[in-house]
């Protein structure tokens, strides 16, 4: 039997060329190409590249893809739409479009992302066939980039005439060149800010420059500064704005006093964190003679000194938010109005924006005032002091907290007190926090029947050493304390935005909407991993159901999972100035007026309600609707930034614990690995399935699983499993784990 005579394939064939010429002309749709256009722009110019671009391009037109609109010239028949959209990558150069032309994702391959970056505005058209179930497509322009900085490594090549610099975002698929002379004196191996200037045809990589040095990687300082650089945040205020801020006169004067309500005399104090520097916020409490309590929420009049137009304004709304990092504050304003002038001090009058309410037992409001006020801070208390006031006297009731103080335990114990001494505070401070506690609970259980969702996420904190290492991890849980602190929050933004509402003029509102069908599926099908059931017949059993799991799975393994999982379920919340209501707190109106020192929202609320209480008229929607989307955009960063700030200190705290074994709990589970969440510090990591040696691993996509092919082990979302550290990087951000196995279980 003769073999066959396999003909070699020619070395200058080029691949995939049918598809290459057709993304040039689409690409271009409205210019015209000869051959030699063509192939210059595929960077070939020898007479077999050519013949094959000329035979291609005859081909296509006999298809009737392109047509020959002059001799020689030809240009895409254009039968299809175009849509625009945003681009979402996956970590390994594939991506999908957000898009509202189709109900679904649309995917893109890696050789059809055509030089576009994650979360870029793209142009694309759509193909009829289909990728796993998803609409299949190619990007023809990019309309807007979303981001142009960059946080990398840089690389400088040895013989030092250029550099490359190796982004730390896994969305970003390639290394960024740099010219030698635009590498900003940074030395190799430096963490730097590098911005792309632009990217050539022919290059398989955009051009940039270093714009900043951040330091050496694994240093703390140079890892904080990159995560806020990596989202385009600030670290330091422009010298002009501290100027303009240290010069305000920040005195309390009396012509002023005289066009506000005084309210000095009232008992007033704040509840904040123990290690709070800006009091936002303060309650003040009397009971009348018409036996109704007069509750005020106070709130710090930023408005006052933040005047529209000023270096100070404009700043403040630029970073939009305070950032919380694990290890500092970074704060919407300069330090002497934070910390210093807006905040709500002890023994210090204050400038203030008040919402004060008339109520009785049942917490039927009868009364309700806005309006500037001014205010005296008679003490400050740490939310653990006030809880111990709470729980020393949970055995009162509601009568005998009012007519018998005698009977009220005064006591703020040496562990949880400010000055770490044993103390007694003042008996009508202790009155005024046990019943505004007593009304907080019935206003809350309120909340909860009229369907509102209750989450009390676990937030994980960390003991920090003077260098800012990590020692150790705890959990913060909300208690009473919190709880009656939110609940008259809730009261004032709610009774706020109502009050503006209603009156159908702009305002700034913060909305959610009700979450949707598709993620509350994937959440039951999560959760009945657990052995939980879920009932989704109507709107209300949603919400009672969805309550009733994050009850269930409260000191349970699965509970940060549960928690984060539902959380995702929702809806995000956001700014706009078209009320839909909020569905998580079951509010027909809702905004954010509590908190202007760390919020711009809030500023924007206390001006548009001063300006109606005035008597102005309704403010432009347009400008305040951009002000929203802004906003909601810098919110959206900064909680980014203060998710990688922890889940860097996670790294660093699991770095010395690399020979330790953890029980931990399958978080997710995916073609490539396992994700799990360690239960004693709620650290996540991965374990790759290559690093899976014991057996053929495959995932199982309907069970949530990785099953051996040999053995039938199966690891399943839910499982328990004992693992230990491979690797913990800083730079990249990831944890990666070994699978130890499954923990014994006791016979007994």
């Amino acid at each position: 039997m003769t073999k066959k005579k396999h003909r070699k394939p020619s070395h200058n064939k080029i691949s995939n060329l049918t598809n290459t010429i057709l993304s040039i002309l689409k690409k271009e749709r409205n210019s015209t190409f000869n051959y030699k256009q063509i192939a210059a722009k595929l960077g070939v110019n020898d007479a077999s590249s050519r013949n094959q671009i000329i035979k291609k391009l005859q081909q296509l037109k006999a298809k009737q893809e392109i047509e020959e609109v002059d001799r020689g010239k030809f240009k895409a028949i254009v039968n299809t739409e175009y849509h625009t959209g945003i681009l979402d990558l996956a970590a390994k150069g594939n991506g999908y479009i957000i898009c509202d032309d189709f109900e679904e994702d649309v995917f893109i391959a890696s050789n059809n992302i055509n030089k576009a970056l994650n979360g870029d505005e793209v142009e694309f058209y759509a193909y009829k066939r289909r990728h796993r179930g998803k609409q299949e497509g190619e990007i023809t322009n990019i309309i807007k980039r979303a981001k142009t900085e960059y946080v990398g490594t840089i690389q400088i090549h040895e013989k030092k005439n250029f550099a490359f610099v190796v982004a730390d975002s896994n969305k970003m698929y390639t290394d960024i060149f740099v010219p030698i002379n635009k590498i900003n004196k940074a030395e190799d191996g430096d963490k730097v800010l590098v911005s792309l200037e632009d990217w050539p045809e022919k290059s398989d990589s955009p051009n940039g420059k270093v714009i900043e040095v951040l330091g050496k990687p694994g240093e703390h300082g140079t890892e904080i500064n990159s995560i806020m650089a990596e989202y385009g945040l600030p670290m330091e205020f422009p010298k002009e704005v501290e100027d303009y801020a240290n010069n305000i006169d920040l005195e309390i004067k009396p012509e002023e006093i005289a066009k506000r309500r005084d309210m000095r005399k009232d008992l007033t104090f704040t509840i904040d964190p123990k290690d709070a520097k800006d009091f936002d916020d303060a309650l003040s409490f009397k009971v009348l003679d018409n036996g109704l309590y007069e509750i005020g929420i106070h709130i710090a009049d930023v408005s006052h000194y933040l005047q529209p137009g000023t270096v100070l304004d404009d700043e403040a709304y630029e970073r939009a938010t305070s950032i919380y990092l694990v290890d500092r504050v970074v704060p919407m304003l300069p330090e002497v109005l934070s910390n210093g002038a807006c905040s709500l001090r002890p023994h210090e009058e204050k400038y203030t924006f008040s919402a004060v309410f008339q109520m009785n037992e049942k917490c039927e409001i009868k009364n309700e005032w806005f309006g500037r006020t001014v205010t005296y801070s008679d003490a400050r208390f740490a939310y653990e002091e006030a809880q111990a006031i709470i729980e020393n006297n949970a055995t009162i009731n509601e009568v005998d907290v009012l007519k018998h103080k005698e009977k009220i335990d005064t006591t703020i114990p040496a562990e949880v007190s400010l000055t770490g001494e044993e103390y007694q505070t003042d008996v009508d401070i202790a009155q005024a926090t046990i019943k505004m506690n007593q009304l907080a609970r019935k206003m809350r259980n309120a909340r909860m029947r009229d369907g509102a969702i209750s989450f009390d996420k676990v937030e994980v904190k960390f003991d920090l050493d003077e260098e800012a290492n990590p020692v150790g991890v705890f959990f913060k849980t909300s208690k009473d304390a919190n709880k009656m602190i939110e609940e008259f929050m809730l009261l004032a933004n709610r009774k706020v935005s109502e009050f503006v509402g209603k009156q159908k003029k702009t305002f700034v509102y913060r909305v959610h909407d009700e979450p949707n069908d598709e993620k509350l599926a994937q959440l039951q099908t999560v959760v009945a991993r657990f052995g939980h059931k879920l009932n989704f017949k109507d709107k209300g059993s949603i919400a009672s159901s969805l309550n009733n799991l994050l009850k269930d799975v409260v000191g349970k393994k699965e509970q940060n999972l549960v928690d984060t999982l539902t959380i995702r379920t929702m809806s995000k919340a956001e700014y706009t100035t078209h009320n839909i209501g909020h569905y998580g707190l079951a509010f027909e109106y809702y905004s954010h007026f509590t908190s202007p020192i760390r919020r711009y929202p809030d500023v924007m609320a206390h001006r548009l309600l001063q300006l109606y209480l005035d008597g102005g008229k309704s403010a432009n929607e347009e400008i305040y609707e951009e002000r929203c989307k802004h906003s909601s955009n810098m919110e959206y960063l900064a909680t980014k930034a203060e998710r990688d700030s922890i889940k860097y200190m996670q790294i660093r705290f699991m770095q010395d614990h690399q020979d330790e074994e953890f029980l931990g709990v399958i978080s997710g589970v995916t073609d490539w690995g396992i994700y799990i969440e360690i239960i004693s510090n709620k650290c996540e990591g991965m374990v790759s399935v290559r690093d899976m040696k014991d057996d053929h691993y495959q995932f199982d996509q309907d069970q949530y699983a990785m099953v051996g092919k040999k053995s039938s082990i199966m690891y399943q979302l839910g499982d328990e499993v004992i693992v230990k550290v491979k690797n913990a990087d800083l730079t990249k951000k990831h944890l990666d784990f070994y699978m130890v196995g499954k923990p014994e279980v006791d016979s007994e």
